[in-house]
């Protein structure tokens, strides 16, 4: 498998191959785990929580239904954390809740701040649809209204594909996402804009870079992981994970001069 992601910072970048395709491994002899001698895409995931609070009380006001009084509901929207902590849902830059049509001009109702709090009144339960308006782009999910209980909460898991590296920046606010192990995650939070800044060559793009690399064939692949292993720095992030049978490179910990190397290899091959 071969894969580039931005690690969770809004400027890395990671180059992941098999350990088995490339000289750097104690396990280059081993066939891949499966089974076939190609390489082939891997995708990123990240999961996140969401947490509806729905609240609902009965009012004085009477129903044109006998025994169905009008109810005060409400519903708040919540992110858990990796403890599983409540925290506000800054995630999302609007949340639209769909109700039903009897609601008339109100069935569309769009709110922009945490927590993203909706107010009505009703006598009827009815399911509603949910539109989470996230970096990536809109998360749906159904909720229940019903009156069961005063109080209740939904929990609703979000997966995120591939997130682009702004994204992963956003989403590592509630938890760590892949790549955040073994003091990565604080080492990125305090260094990463600075070699950000220290970048000489302003006319490379690190995200086309990333994106270009990617393109390439397997042999211009391993030449790549030779071109890191002989020219990277001490400071230089670099893992092999013998377990996944993958080797990461983060490419922002990599000194200019490589990044340089790297940026040419790929313009020469017509894939930046």
């Amino acid at each position: 498998m071969i894969h580039f992601t931005p690690l969770p910072t809004t400027s890395s970048s990671v180059l992941a191959l098999p350990t088995c395709h490339h000289p750097l491994s104690q396990e280059s002899s081993r066939s891949p785990s499966h089974g076939t001698s190609g390489l082939m895409p891997r995708y990123l995931q990240v999961k996140r929580t969401v947490k509806l609070i729905t609240e609902q009380n009965p009012t004085e006001k009477t129903s044109e239904f006998e025994g169905l009084p009008v109810r005060r509901w409400s519903i708040e929207v919540y992110l858990l954390n990796e403890h599983g902590e409540e925290v506000p849902a800054t995630l999302f830059n609007e949340v639209t809740y769909n109700l039903h049509p009897s609601f008339g001009d109100r069935a569309v109702q769009t709110f922009k701040s945490p927590p993203f709090r909706i107010e009505e009144e009703g006598w009827g339960e009815f399911d509603m649809q949910i539109k989470f308006g996230a970096p990536d782009k809109e998360h749906v999910v159904n909720h229940d209204l019903n009156f069961q209980q005063n109080r209740y909460e939904s929990k609703h898991v979000l997966t995120f594909r591939n997130p682009k590296p702004a994204v992963l920046s956003a989403l590592r606010e509630f938890g760590p996402v892949p790549g955040d192990e073994n003091g990565l995650k604080s080492k990125r939070a305090q260094d990463d804009s600075s070699k950000k800044k220290k970048r000489v060559d302003k006319n490379i793009d690190m995200e086309r870079l990333a994106d270009g690399l990617q393109k390439l064939g397997e042999d211009d692949l391993l030449q790549v992981v030779q071109m890191v292993h002989d020219n990277k720095s001490p400071d230089s992030y670099t893992k092999n994970d013998i377990e996944q049978g993958e080797f990461h490179v983060d490419l922002y910990t990599l000194p200019d001069s490589l990044i340089k190397m790297l940026w040419d290899f790929s313009q020469e091959k017509g894939v930046v």
